[in-house]
């Protein structure tokens, strides 16, 4: 059923029905109204007229997007949207977005059938990180106030989105994290609950969030959040965005989550030690990224101190053999070790020192770029200019 019509609100505004289908109602400053039953989205194209009236402009909605990362998920994905929420307390329109990241068993396609509303495909594999990135940065474009992130194999109960948002619906949170309380999870072995527990530990520690679950990827964003955030590594987004989120100064919590039980095996931790190596080379590199001098500074101590031992061993012989009459050049090699060490600590010191004024200029680049961003979808905000529905050709 479609009606139409001539309206004077911004935005758009989805009305939940008794049968769970949903009335979207595009609209710009002032547009043709058509109102859909279902998934289904249309845009209307604007038309210069009269600004807003003040009773239309004190409406205000809340846009969320539910996106969802998939690799060759053509089987899993029909439940995984089966089970997303169709309404969201305190939101007042909800759509799905899937990245498809180069699949060959046609999970766009199965998107497609099963009414998603917008499609992005990679057309090769880039991995979890680039794809949640471009997530992001869709979302953004559509003119996402909020963003889930869930999974495509089905971990993740939809069910609970609703409460993964409310902290940013109030204003409490930039970043909401799911924990998964993973030493009560019946399919993690005992191993994979000591790492999981213990690199949630150094997350905390080098990022100064207090998220107990670093590894989860079910999370949402606010429009905030997303626009500060840039994920530079490829292996996995969760500790990145964690560490970045800390050291961007934006307010990180968490809620307590169930866990479905795994219909595959994880394609991100093939094995134990493979996945502790390739997380603690992605944590040390982005405490160095944030934290060069620090880092640095770290690393010269045990240099500075075993050359200023060395030297100080050899003035004590050398005081003593002076003050006793005996030869004290013996012990001369403990100056040219001494020295050569106190040498390379201070060089290491001097390298975190010009890496902290590079990451100062960085800061900076990272600021411009977060207001050049903020502004072209402000812009658009403005123009109701946003994206168009993405489908697989």
């Amino acid at each position: 059923m479609i009606c139409s019509g001539i309206a004077l609100i911004p935005r758009h505004i989805c009305i939940p029905t008794e049968n769970h289908t949903t009335v979207v109602i595009f609209l710009s400053k002032m547009v043709d109204v058509h109102i859909h039953f279902g998934l289904g989205i249309v845009h209307s194209p604007p038309s210069p007229q009269s600004p807003i009236p003040n009773f239309y402009a004190t409406i205000e909605s809340m846009y969320l997007i539910i996106q969802i990362p998939c690799y060759n998920e053509a089987e899993t994905l029909p439940r995984v949207v089966a089970d997303l929420p169709r309404t969201v307390p305190g939101v007042t329109c909800l759509e799905y977005l899937v990245i498809d990241d180069g699949s060959r068993d046609g999970t766009a396609e199965v998107a497609a059938r099963l009414g998603v509303h917008h499609i992005v495909r990679h057309h090769r594999n880039q991995g979890l990180a680039v794809t949640f990135q471009t997530g992001l940065d869709y979302a953004l474009r559509a003119g996402a106030d909020v963003i889930v992130n869930t999974d495509g194999d089905n971990q993740y109960p939809g069910d609970q989105i609703s409460a993964l948002v409310q902290p940013i619906l109030h204003g409490e949170a930039d970043i909401v994290i799911g924990d998964r309380q993973t030493h009560s999870i019946g399919h993690f072995s005992p191993v994979k609950r000591v790492l999981q527990q213990w690199g949630s530990w150094v997350v905390r520690m080098a990022s100064g969030t207090n998220v107990p679950d670093a590894a989860s990827g079910f999370r949402s964003f606010s429009r905030e959040a997303a626009l500060r955030l840039i994920v530079l590594t490829r292996y996995t987004y969760t500790l990145e965005t964690i560490i970045q989120a800390g050291k961007k100064g934006l307010i990180v919590t968490h809620v307590p989550i169930q866990v479905n039980d795994p219909l595959r095996e994880s394609r991100l931790m093939r094995s134990s030690w493979s996945y502790v190596k390739r997380s603690a080379a992605t944590i040390l590199r982005l405490y160095a990224f944030y934290e060069p001098l620090r880092t640095f500074s770290f690393l010269a101590i045990p240099f500075v101190l075993a050359g200023l031992i060395l030297l100080g061993r050899f003035f004590f012989f050398f005081i003593a053999g002076v003050l006793s009459g005996t030869a004290a050049d013996r012990f001369a090699q403990s100056v040219t070790i001494g020295s050569t060490l106190l040498t390379v600590g201070f060089v290491i010191f001097l390298f975190g020192v010009l890496a902290d004024i590079g990451s100062t200029q960085r800061s900076m680049l990272e600021e411009l770029l977060y207001r050049q961003r903020k502004q072209e979808l402000d812009e658009r905000r403005k123009n109701n200019d946003y994206v168009e529905k993405r489908v697989p050709n």
